[in-house]
């Protein structure tokens, strides 16, 4: 039976190809599978770079790229395109073996040439060279060939790297890539060079009966789809795009797959680094290494909110089609599962108060009754940052308590009067029958520590950053210690709901099981680096006692620059919006694939109205129904976990990002306004880092402040 690969780059564009196409395309490609290609004409081009490249026939248009060796039975398919476009690539493109990893590379011979003879007559050599400092040693040990060297020592920015992208071999711009964000060759030697040669140790040893293009797929495991059936290729060709978004670079196979870690491990990386798959790679891991006996749902998949439980979910069953072996893994957000530990322990429903006003209510209630001269805003703050972050379950504990990060001072007398308003609030919804959500996770915590039977073999936590320390205590007694107790993703860059936690202080060491991620395969290098300049100046916290930082943080794809529109009033900007939505579609998006992120929901549903009044379909998060087609709308909180080929951010305008009614006054608590302030931010970044190729950020009357215009 003949090898099949697929290149990562064609899934993508096969996605786009229309459906008898498509069909076509399976038909021809079933054929190489079941090695009864000899009758589908397969051509050499005349004169081609790469004599093992062929064309194949998909319809009266349209041509198949195909490698395809004199001998031995592996074929790679590599585009299908239009047939005049199809030939040209053939003809100027050739396959390569990289130096150092020995993967297959693609790359644009005549583009090339042309670029190194013109580096060739360049001006000499300056100080102010992209990669003075690499020396040619290193960059021939990286996998640079030294014919591209003259082209290399010619770049003076960034900018013109970029600009060479489509034509360097994928893996040559990755480590070049590296080098201009900054890293060491010896970070790029370990990022984007060791870990393919790791990667292949672990996943594929080569038999001896291998040829050599099927040794070299197998080694490129983060490009290509090595197919093992037809019902791989059916597979994989019937939902390319999903097929495409769980490819892993060897970087993230090394952590996702690594045999065994001794005790808690954690990855982290800024927006669309892959986190989120590593994570469902993870729990694939784990539950094959089960016992045959083990329960169902021995292994917890677990997030901060429902609707992003929802989407690893839906992930976990495009990763993990196998039925039984999903079942190992039981996803379900972190205040449902406490929620599941309390009433089966009460033995009746809970009434959970999710009203942050009523909340806010009865604290100014307590404030009038037992006298204290704080804001209800302050009080809340300090119960669930202070009181309900440490379990503090005594007026004692609250004294000699630890408030770290409250910015206002309190001496032991206003101590006393907060843990009285304290205990007549808990009090208050004692009595009432109501529980907040950090109360459930409190109590879940106290009835699973006890337990000699823990309730999960494993633990895998997805969005970390923004659990509270509540919630994290629950996790820590859900899994005894132990190696591969729990696996931890996050990012603080994209804390949204303020919670801040020392995994630590919770008995959670993650010190040589830490790993950071600092390629981008969703989000273009354009809205990478503007989105970045948000954030700039911050440098939050890493959940373990040091600071985060988006140094060398980068993207491998290109695109158009964020589009920046700004309107007199609030109708001119919606219509604005719709027209641009519309001229979207027109160009071939899907309404599905496109995203409006708004901070207040009843803008959205405005935006939701003009669009449904010019004939667009939409549907509005959180709306209570399965999505359909539509444009998807919703508030930045609902956009997190999610993307979109296109994004519109619409209504950044001052005085609604930030939201006064989100911000704690400076007079209150200045280092929490700061932090609010920080939170609003992050808010805006994780909307606009949710787009892939496309982003447009609008709105009314005056910018947000944190546009900087």
């Amino acid at each position: 039976m003949a090898t099949l690969g697929i290149h990562k780059d064609f899934l993508l564009e096969f996605a786009k190809l229309e459906k008898p196409v498509q069909k076509r395309v399976h038909e021809i490609f079933d054929k190489f599978r079941a090695h009864q290609h000899a009758g589908l004409h397969l051509e050499k081009p005349a004169n081609p770079r790469d004599p093992r490249i062929r064309t194949i026939r998909v319809s009266k248009f349209m041509r198949g790229v195909v490698l395809a060796p004199e001998s031995g039975s592996s074929f790679l398919l590599l585009k299908v395109m239009p047939h005049d476009e199809a030939i040209a690539w053939a003809l100027s493109h050739r396959a390569s073996v990289n130096s150092a990893t020995q993967g297959i590379e693609l790359r644009d011979d005549i583009a090339l040439e042309r670029a190194v003879a013109d580096a060739r007559v360049a001006a000499p050599a300056r100080a102010d060279l992209l990669f003075t400092h690499v020396s040619d040693g290193e960059l021939i040990r990286l996998g640079i060939d030294p014919d591209l060297l003259p082209l290399v020592r010619d770049f003076s920015n960034e900018a013109q790297l970029d600009a060479l992208r489509k034509f360097l071999p994928e893996q040559q711009y990755d480590v070049l890539a590296g080098l201009a964000a900054g890293l060491t060759p010896e970070e790029v030697w370990r990022e984007s060079v060791a870990v393919h040669a790791e990667a292949d140790a672990a996943e594929m040893p080569r038999s001896p009966a291998q040829d050599e293009l099927a040794a070299a797929m197998a080694r490129s495991q983060s490009r290509i789809a090595v197919l093992s059936g037809p019902e791989e290729l059916l597979d994989i060709l019937s939902r390319p795009f999903d097929a495409w978004r769980v490819f892993l670079h060897p970087s993230q196979r090394r952590i996702a797959y690594r045999p065994s870690y001794n005790g808690p491990a954690r990855v982290t990386g800024g927006p669309g680094t892959g986190k989120t798959v590593v994570a469902l790679h993870r729990a694939l891991h784990l539950a094959r290494r089960l016992p045959a006996d083990t329960p169902d749902g021995s292994i917890l998949l677990t997030t901060f909110t429902r609707d992003l439980a929802t989407d690893l979910r839906r992930n976990l069953q495009l990763l993990v089609p196998d039925e039984p072996l999903r079942a190992k893994v039981q996803v379900v957000n972190v205040d449902a599962l406490a929620n599941r530990f309390v009433r089966a322990e009460r033995k009746e429903a809970l009434n959970i108060l999710t009203s942050q006003k009523e909340i806010h209510s009865r604290w100014s209630r307590i404030i009038s009754r037992v006298g204290v001269d704080l804001s209800e805003v302050f009080l809340d703050q300090e119960w669930r940052q202070v009181v309900l972050a440490q379990d503090l379950r005594t007026p004692e504990a609250y004294l000699k308590a630890s408030r770290s990060g409250r910015g206002t001072a309190l001496n032991p007398l206003r101590r006393a009067q907060v843990w009285r308003a304290v205990e007549a609030f808990t009090r208050e919804l004692r009595q009432a029958g109501e529980w907040t959500f950090l109360q459930v996770c409190a109590e879940a915590a106290r009835l699973v520590e006890p337990r000699a039977d823990r309730p999960f073999r494993h633990v895998v936590v997805d969005e970390a950053q923004d659990l509270h320390p509540a919630q994290w205590r629950l996790l820590r007694a859900l899994v005894g210690p132990g190696p591969d107790d729990l696996f931890i993703a996050g990012d603080t860059h994209q804390r949204i709901y303020g919670n801040k936690v020392s995994l630590r202080s919770l008995g959670l060491s993650v010190t040589g099981r830490s790993h950071r991620l600092r390629v981008n395969y969703r989000t273009t290098q354009e809205i990478l680096r503007w989105s970045a300049t948000l954030l700039t100046d911050e440098k939050p916290d890493d959940m373990d006692g040091g600071t985060e930082s988006l140094s060398g943080f980068r993207s491998v794809l290109r695109g158009a620059q964020p589009e920046l529109r700004g309107a007199a009033v609030k109708s001119e900007e919606v219509e604005d919006l719709v027209a641009a939505i519309s001229q979207w579609i027109a160009d071939g998006v899907l309404p599905s694939e496109i995203g409006v992120a708004v901070r207040y929901l009843q803008f959205g549903r405005e935006i939701a109205h003009a669009l449904e009044q010019a004939g667009r379909p939409v549907h509005v998060l959180g709306a209570g129904r399965e999505p359909g087609e539509g444009v998807r709308i919703g508030t930045m909180h609902r956009m997190k976990g999610l993307e979109f080929r296109c994004v519109a951010v619409a209504g950044v305008s001052e005085g609604v990002l930030p939201m006064a009614s989100a911000l704690t006054p400076e007079a209150v608590d200045a280092q929490q306004h700061r932090d609010d302030v920080l939170r609003e931010l992050s808010l805006l970044f994780v909307a606009c880092t949710r787009a892939r190729e496309t982003l447009r950020v609008s709105w009314h009357g005056a910018p947000s402040p944190f546009l900087g215009l």
